[in-house]
């Protein structure tokens, strides 16, 4: 990494920024090599002025939340990493309107929700990740998606802070109009219903069907593919009877082939190498290619 321009040293130091941090305390695969530098900024003001000083000095960087849809190689990164995480994670309620930190967990503030009579986000209840993360994802399970309950976004966008009343036509499957680098979420505001009296019933419904067809006790970054337009990744994966292939500590989960698991002492090359062979044998089993649904961050 080249020198860091003074300004940008400052506010690193100011923030706390350390110096070669192992990633795999920060990734839900539990896998990935040091990064050079890792900030957590600690408001938006801060986030604001962090990113514009790292974009000026134009070093490598990326965003992350809570690195539930990472995986980052094994060498490393030389570069910036600015985790935007518990420092960032308040919470409010206004009426039928939830306000969240971009660094809250979207699983904890679901289930907030429906312990104060709301609705809307009981599919979300067993999401891991950040809210930033959700809202940069369109994250969705069950048939909801974020987009869906989302009034507004705060966000950092070239040093400065803006907040917009969402459009909900510029969200896609897994598509968003708030990503980084560009944009980095700061703040969500969702619009939610007062509870029909089943809130509570239908968000327990969805995690004991995540308990008993996802593999919730392995390090995972979830749904490693994008649903293929007229499929499902994980059918398409077991009917290829990739179900339980192994490379090293990188397992196809023998309970939902959409899953990669570190069943075991994986590396992020393991990991990478058998997303490969699942795509390879897919597309000659199927036809279909799959598509990424996990970010890749470094060199494999």
């Amino acid at each position: 990494m080249k020198e860091l321009p003074f300004e940008l040293k400052r506010m690193l130091d100011a923030l706390g920024a350390k110096e070669n941090v192992p990633m795999a305390q920060y990734t839900s695969f539990k896998t990935g090599g040091s990064v050079r530098i890792l900030a957590e900024p600690d408001t938006a003001e801060h986030t604001a002025e962090l990113m514009r000083l790292i974009e000026a000095a134009g070093v490598e960087h990326y965003v992350i939340g809570n690195g539930t849809n990472l995986l980052i190689s094994d060498k490393g990164l030389d570069a910036i990493v600015v985790r935007i995480g518990e420092k960032m994670a308040n919470v409010e309620r206004s009426g039928c309107t939830i306000i969240a930190g971009a660094g809250a967990s979207y699983a904890a503030m679901a289930k907030q929700s429906v312990q104060w009579g709301l609705m809307g986000l009981e599919w979300a209840a067993g999401i891991p990740g950040t809210v930033g993360g959700a809202v940069a994802m369109n994250a969705g399970a069950y048939g909801g998606e974020t987009a869906d309950a989302l009034k507004t976004v705060t966000y950092a966008e070239n040093g400065a802070i803006i907040k917009e009343t969402v459009d909900k036509t510029a969200f896609g499957y897994r598509l968003s109009p708030y990503c980084a680098p560009e944009r980095i979420v700061i703040e969500a505001e969702f619009e939610l219903n007062d509870d029909d009296g089943s809130a509570y019933e239908r968000m327990t419904d969805y995690n004991k069907r995540r308990r008993e067809k996802q593999p919730i006790n392995y390090p995972s970054a979830g749904s490693v593919f994008k649903r293929p337009e007229g499929h499902f990744a994980g059918a398409l994966i077991e009917q290829a009877g990739l179900k339980g292939t192994r490379i090293g500590g990188a397992e196809v989960s023998t309970l939902h082939a959409g899953f990669i698991i570190n069943a075991g002492g994986a590396t992020s090359r393991d990991v990478y190498e058998l997303i490969r062979l699942v795509q390879q044998k897919v597309k000659e089993h199927s036809g279909v290619q799959l598509e990424t649904e996990v970010k890749l961050l470094g060199e494999f």
